[in-house]
């Protein structure tokens, strides 16, 4: 049996502060701006920005003064993420210290989504709190 697949998402201020998405694809992090978070509610569509693929090792718990890791945990995908996303759809499981349940990524012609599906982890109209937007691997905020 395979280890788990591991994600990340770092919480980064640089010229606006956003959200970073980053999965673990073929021994790299796919990675993702996502401007306003994720969010739990399967109602709310999150633009989703292509970046660069990272180094595994190095991000996954990498932060700074710029950076907090905001969630991290495993990344279970519906399907072979590598073809999946070259097809611009992935579905995909999170279990991490606060997204839990299904998500998928969808490329449309102006770019990507992040979505919620609904499920155990769904939260209708759920908004992060101010303590919620700290880093869950040190004191840490921005």
């Amino acid at each position: 049996m395979s280890a788990p697949l591991r994600f990340v998402v770092n919480r980064h201020q640089a010229t606006t502060l956003h959200f970073d998405l980053r999965l673990e694809v073929d021994g790299a992090l796919a990675s993702w701006a996502v401007p306003k978070g994720p969010s739990l509610d399967p109602a709310v569509k999150r633009l989703a920005i292509r970046v660069d693929d990272h180094d595994l090792e190095e991000h996954l718990a990498y932060e700074d003064d710029h950076k907090v890791v905001w969630d991290t945990g495993t990344f279970e995908p519906a399907t072979d993420p590598g073809p999946a996303l070259e097809e611009g759809h992935l579905r995909f499981t999170l279990e991490g210290h606060r997204l839990h349940g299904g998500f998928a990524l969808q490329q449309t012609r102006l770019g990507w989504l992040l979505l919620k599906l609904d499920d155990e982890g769904a939260a209708p109209g759920q908004v992060w709190a101010e303590d919620e937007l700290g880093s869950v691997l040190s004191d840490r905020t921005l």
